[in-house]
């Protein structure tokens, strides 16, 4: 992965939204080359239960800055020391249906074993980037969003796990500023707004 793109970009900001929050996609170096770390949410939770997400979440009054909340949840979430991360830079921020503005920042992390460290995170996974950047295990669809306008979906399959929705808004921009991969100019369908969701997709919110 080329981190100096992701150092170099000048991230959009997005600072109209009533609440904040900011997330860390973990890079992990490995012998075999890099993967990516994501949590899988809880399912008895209320928001994207079974959801694969970033470690993260809301901006407490005590976090100074965006990147101390991505740290202190990242610490709370996994496990994670806050003096392990080597934060090479940021995303663009995003806008969320439930009136968040999400702050993401990248930053490499020591190999090691995470293990869940919060009741809101099921399971902790570590995806291949070379699985990621992989065509066949990518999908996207066109939809007409009633909150965002028209929209693209993004879907990565691998190894059982379905990467979409927010985090996979994310993980594409890295991608694209990290790996030699590019978002096909057109997605796989164009979908009507009611439109059933991907069959892995549904199963997670089932």
């Amino acid at each position: 992965m080329q981190f100096d793109r992701v150092a170099a970009h000048e991230p959009v900001v997005v600072d109209d939204e009533p609440q904040e929050a900011a997330v860390i996609a973990p890079v992990v170096t490995r012998p075999a080359g890099e993967s990516i770390l994501f949590t899988k949410r809880a399912d008895h939770l209320s928001d994207h239960p079974g959801q694969m997400s970033f470690p993260g979440g809301g901006r407490e009054p005590e976090d100074d800055d965006l990147l101390r909340t991505a740290l202190r949840e990242a610490n709370e979430e996994i496990g994670l020391d806050p003096l392990a991360v080597n934060v090479v830079g940021r995303l663009d921020d995003i806008r969320t249906i439930t009136r968040y503005s999400v702050r993401p920042f990248v930053g490499r992390i020591p190999d090691r074993d995470y293990l869940p460290s919060d009741e809101e995170v099921a399971e902790i996974v570590t995806l291949p980037v070379s699985e990621l950047t992989d065509l066949n295990n990518y999908e996207s669809e066109h939809r007409d969003h009633p909150h965002y306008g028209e929209i693209r979906l993004h879907f990565f399959y691998v190894d059982g796990y379905t990467v979409w929705g927010a985090t996979a808004r994310m993980l594409v921009q890295l991608l694209e500023l990290a790996t030699d991969w590019r978002m096909p100019p057109e997605p796989d369908r164009y979908m009507e707004p009611d439109d059933d969701l991907p069959p892995s997709v549904r199963d997670e919110a089932e």
